[in-house]
Order: C-alpha cells, then structure tokens, then sequence
C-alpha cells in the first residue's frame, strides 16, 4: 500500500493524495488542497494517526 499525492486539474485547489493497495486499486482520495505542503501534511497524519482508528457501523 502506498499513499500517493497527485496534482490534478482543478487551478484553486490542484493537490490531493490517494490511497493504493498494492495491485494498483486506489482506495480512498483526500480533499483538495491549495499547497503540496498541506495534502503531504495530511498524508502524515494520517499515517500517524490511523493505527488506533476504530470502526464505526452507521448502518
């Protein structure tokens, strides 16, 4: 799995990560950001941050 942060198309907010699993499946894709540095800072925290995440069911 890796984390990958993307330059797309939009001028006011170009910069957003993704997830992908290891056969290439992206998983999940961030918000936009207006700096690299921000999308590159949430990637890290979530990194940081997802180890004691819990799931919750809304179901």
């Amino acid at each position: 799995m890796k984390f990958e942060i993307v330059k797309g198309k939009s001028e006011k907010q170009p910069y957003f990560w993704r997830i992908v699993s290891a056969n290439g499946q992206t998983l999940a894709v961030s918000e936009n950001y207006v700096q690299k540095s921000s999308a590159k800072s949430a990637v890290e925290s979530v990194m940081k941050n997802a180890g004691g995440a819990t799931i919750v069911d809304l179901t």
